[in-house]
């Protein structure tokens, strides 16, 4: 029997999707994959149906959404990737952008001593050395069974060829065309000869196709050598900024032990850092495991304080211990261990809100929003969850000129200054400070979880410091609240950072009566946040059958065979 918070829960879901399109789900025995771009989703299984596997298809799905969705498909950015092999072993990639050699601590700092978030966002000198490609090839050469001009040639079909814009896209271009108008090349591709772009109007990127076409020729010396190489390093040596071929030709791809956790049963594999996502995640299920959160309810004020004080302190510990580990050494058996947990979440009253203030990092005893994040599994069981990013929308907007794909602004993830607020007003300090070489910290979060070595879900989200969090709540949606993969990526989500001592809400993200009883509790900062945390594509295997959702809070889609 259905309990009472259950039933009021969709009873919230339903008025959701009175008011959105519902979440485009489907369901295969096959294969199924879910993305930002409906597009981008059919050339994976159309991959899958070639006889891919799922890395094929993920990393076809990759070069697509390059294309279709380039506020944050990219090959100018970097992201991360966990794979999940036939066998059962889980591994994890990290392809996040570096600084250059010539970056330094202090390089956004105005004359004052302040941070320059121009200079840190929109400037040549905001662009890390970008990992993406890198990233994709080296995983299709490891667990691929095509070859890199079968999974890149739809890619190169669609740039060369164009397909026609969706409302979403021919708005979402007007909307930043201002902000490219400094740049020709940004101009030339997201207005139509200085006019805007309208729904139904055939959209081809001669130059990106000629930059896909020299990595499926070439493999990586066809973008980081060569003359992709030479016309991205002639745009920052003409704007000031700070990648050279020497930056582009050491560029690395690491492959991390997968942060791995358990709850109620299930196993957890995440990202590590430089990702802060997977130890956070697992710190927060990790706090929460005591409490019955199912026969507490969803969105009832008593599991929302709970996941609030989790989200609290693990956003505490983030600040605080955070950073590339290949610079600094992040304590991740600390934070990822079940009695820290349980003694960082001793404090924690059951009747009271506490104060960020009062709460800093613990210690052992004795963030573009316009990310995008995709699933991808076959019938073998391969499963690959992805989250890749130029960091804010668009990056920092600048298109290379005759390569055709935008720079990332991931420089803005580091600290700039010790205790500065990033673009996320995420806070950080020496351990994620700029230093040649480095890795950005970031908040993404692909994650897959099983049982019994089997895949049970794969999910992940963009939306910068809210991306830890969504991802937190679908599993929770789908472990604790027994829901399925449409309602559990549609629920309405709640987010808190530890500072500043907001909780940002969803509208229906409480049943009767609970935002009531949270204000007396103390969360006297409550906030709506309109319909937008998070954008969860998410696959969840159940009876045998992969069921796959793309998010109703943003255009998408999800395809399966």
């Amino acid at each position: 029997m259905l309990n009472r918070s259950y039933l009021t829960c969709l009873l919230a879901l339903a008025l959701v999707f009175s008011s959105l399109s519902q979440a485009n789900t489907v369901a295969g025995t096959n294969g199924v994959v879910t993305s930002r771009s409906q597009i981008a989703s059919d050339v994976g299984v159309e991959i899958l149906q070639q006889g891919g596997n799922a890395v094929d298809a993920a990393v076809a799905v990759g070069f697509a959404l390059a294309v279709t969705h380039p506020s944050a498909g990219n090959i100018g950015g970097g992201g991360f990737m966990v794979i999940k092999l036939e066998d059962g072993t889980v591994v994890t990639q990290d392809h996040r952008e570096k600084a250059p050699g010539t970056a330094f601590p202090d390089m956004f700092l105005d004359t004052a001593g302040n941070v320059d978030r121009r200079k840190s966002l929109y400037s040549a000198q905001a662009a890390g050395v970008p990992g993406s490609v890198a990233g994709m090839l080296d995983a299709l050469e490891r667990y691929g069974s095509l070859s890199r001009e079968a999974v890149m040639a739809p890619a190169i079909r669609l740039a060369e060829q164009g397909f026609p814009l969706t409302e979403d896209m021919a708005s979402d271009f007007a909307r930043v065309a201002d902000s490219m108008s400094a740049y020709p090349a940004s101009t030339a591709i997201f207005t139509n000869n200085g006019q805007a772009w309208r729904a139904g109007e055939l959209w081809v990127q001669s130059d990106l196709a000629e930059s896909l076409k020299r990595i499926s020729d070439q493999g990586r010396d066809g973008f980081y050598r060569g003359t992709t190489a030479d016309l991205l390093v002639a745009e920052m040596q003409r704007l000031g900024g700070m990648i050279s071929h020497d930056d582009l030709q050491s560029y690395n791809v690491e492959w991390r032990q997968p942060i791995s956790g358990s709850y109620r049963g299930y196993d957890i594999w995440s990202m590590p850092p430089p990702s802060s996502g997977g130890a956070l995640v697992v710190q927060m299920l990790n706090m929460l495991e005591p409490h019955d959160l199912g026969s507490l309810g969803w969105g009832t004020a008593d599991t929302i304080h709970l996941m609030v004080e989790a989200q609290r302190r693990a956003y505490a510990d983030r600040a605080e211990h955070m950073g590339d580990p290949d610079f600094y050494p992040v304590p991740l058996a600390m934070l990822t261990d079940k009695a820290y947990a349980r003694e960082r979440f001793s404090d924690m009253n059951p009747e009271q809100a506490s104060r960020s203030e009062d709460v800093g990092a613990g210690n052992w005893p004795a963030e573009s929003t316009e990310t995008t994040h995709y699933s991808v599994m076959d019938k073998n069981g391969i499963a690959v969850s992805v989250t890749t990013t130029l960091n804010l929308g668009y990056g920092n907007r600048i298109v290379v000129p005759g390569a055709g794909f935008l720079l990332n602004n991931e420089m803005d993830d580091f600290s700039a200054k010790p205790g500065a607020p990033n673009a996320y007003g995420l806070l950080g300090d020496e351990a994620n400070k700029i230093e040649p070489g480095k890795r950005m910290l970031s908040s993404m979060t692909p994650t897959i979880v099983t049982r019994d070595g089997e895949t049970v879900l794969v999910t992940g989200s963009p939306g910068g410091s809210t991306i830890i969090n969504t991802v937190f709540q679908v599993i929770l949606n789908t472990l604790d609240h027994g829901m399925g993969i449409e309602e559990a990526v549609a629920s309405p989500r709640i987010h808190h950072q530890w500072q500043p001592d907001i909780v940002r809400y969803e509208p229906n993200a409480f049943v009767d009566g609970a935002q009531e009883k949270l204000e007396s509790m103390g969360h006297t900062e409550l906030r709506p946040g309109g319909y937008g945390i998070g954008d969860a594509n998410s696959i969840l295997v159940r009876d045998g059958v992969m069921n796959a959702a793309s998010d109703p809070r943003n255009d998408g889609g999800a395809t399966a065979y």
